[in-house]
């Protein structure tokens, strides 16, 4: 058997073996990839600061505010999840017998999928869900305090790293390895401020079309709306599922409950399907499917918070791929080519 016959096969076991290790030591490398992407992020803040304060105070006002962002983002889940939550607990005896009747009509009109959806689509599965999701949000506080460690250190060290970078490698090795990291972070900034946007403006309509519709907690599911868009297709789904299954058991009526999903549906695809990969331009330069599969894949490494990440990661691993000429192929397969990359900088 000649060496190429044998290099697909071991690629193979490789791959299986870095994602077993990335699997397993998550509480390791998960927190260093969530330092790398805020780093990439905040850097130019840090800089430009630096220029008229000192490096530690600098660095004292750029963590003071990473961690008031995620207080705030994290304070908003947590506020929508709970009220939602409380009143699911308070009601629940009604919402029950109103999906029980919605059953019946359903059966009734001979759905005959309505027996399985009443036994597992219920009350108590949206109550686990909110429990879940909220209890989920308690356990990340430690997660990002390591997460905030490494981005301190990080700052402290950035300029050094690219020295230590261009003194270990040869000089054009080097060049691409800093100019992958200067563009990915560009790249990065750019798709996070219009994922930001775009999540404002869906977690808008979704509270106008809440309230337009009645539906108890309008601002409440706005805000969850808002908050889950950070993690495609994933927090999408979720968002529009939750208040349909609300609204079920709300007005009783299958018809409202239509209504309100699919228009959640239709904001969700506007949005996320035609006016964010415009505006996100050469920064979410991949197709759908790679995206999909960037969620799913990290999702199910590093769970909630590689399904956030994952999309991110792969811009990266894209981004280094244009810059040395035997992996370019890569990127110009799933995502945009250096040239195009380049003459956007």
């Amino acid at each position: 058997m000649n060496s190429r016959a044998l290099l697909a096969p071991l690629l193979l076991i490789a791959a299986i073996a870095f994602v077993s290790a990335l699997q397993i030591a998550a509480a390791v490398f998960a927190p260093v990839a969530g330092a790398l992407f805020i780093i990439a992020l905040v850097w130019p803040f840090q800089k430009n600061l630096q220029r008229f304060l000192p490096k530690l105070l600098a660095l004292a006002l750029v963590v003071a505010v990473i961690v008031c962002v995620f207080v705030a983002l994290t304070s908003a889940a947590a506020w929508g999840f709970g009220r939602i939550g409380r009143s699911v607990v308070a009601e629940g005896a009604r919402f029950q017998a109103l999906y029980n009747q919605l059953a019946d009509w359903l059966e009734g009109h001979g759905i005959v999928v309505a027996g399985v959806w009443a036994e597992h689509f219920n009350v108590g599965w949206l109550l686990r869900i909110l429990q879940g999701v909220t209890a989920r949000l308690n356990t990340t506080i430690s997660f990002w305090v390591v997460v905030i460690v490494y981005v301190l250190l990080g700052l402290l060290d950035t300029e050094a790293i690219a020295q230590n970078i261009r003194r270990a490698l040869s000089s054009e090795t080097a060049n691409a390895v800093i100019r992958g990291g200067v563009l990915t972070a560009s790249k990065l900034r750019r798709y996070m401020l219009v994922r930001t946007v775009m999540s404002l403006a869906t977690g808008a309509f979704v509270w106008a079309l809440s309230a337009a519709f009645g539906l108890r907690f309008a601002a409440e599911w706005g805000v969850i709306a808002f908050t889950l868009n950070y993690i495609p297709f994933i927090g999408p789904f979720v968002a529009t599922l939750l208040p349909s299954a609300y609204a079920l058991a709300q007005f009783g009526s299958p018809e409202a409950a239509i209504l309100i999903f699919a228009g959640l549906n239709i904001i969700q695809f506007v949005i996320g399907s035609y006016i964010e990969p415009r505006v996100a331009g050469y920064a979410l330069a991949m197709s759908s499917y790679v995206v999909l599969f960037s969620v799913f894949a990290w999702s199910f490494v590093w769970g909630l918070f590689g399904a956030f990440i994952g999309v991110p990661i792969t811009i990266a691993i894209l981004t280094f791929c244009a810059q040395f000429s035997s992996t370019r192929w890569v990127s110009e397969i799933f995502g945009a080519s250096a040239a195009s990359e380049s003459d956007r900088l």
